[in-house]
């Protein structure tokens, strides 16, 4: 896995496709599905570990492009 695009393949082959309308809040979002897919054992360590260090790095993008903090 390595950009969003990937993240976004995983959540559809589990049939969650999110759309808001706000990158932060799709990320974030993405991250709670990703989660609980992890949770619940759909998805393997890595797998989890991958998309949550991706979301998290494009969220933390977008924050310091908009000048907030993390």
């Amino acid at each position: 896995m390595k950009t969003i695009y990937d993240v976004r393949q995983l959540l559809k082959k589990f049939g969650t496709i999110l759309y808001i309308g706000d990158r932060l809040a799709d990320l974030e979002l993405m991250e709670a599905e990703v989660k609980e897919l992890y949770q619940s054992q759909f998805i393997e360590p890595n797998e989890y570990q991958e998309a949550t260090l991706l979301l998290r790095q494009e969220a933390s993008r977008i924050r310091v492009d908009k000048g907030e903090s993390s």
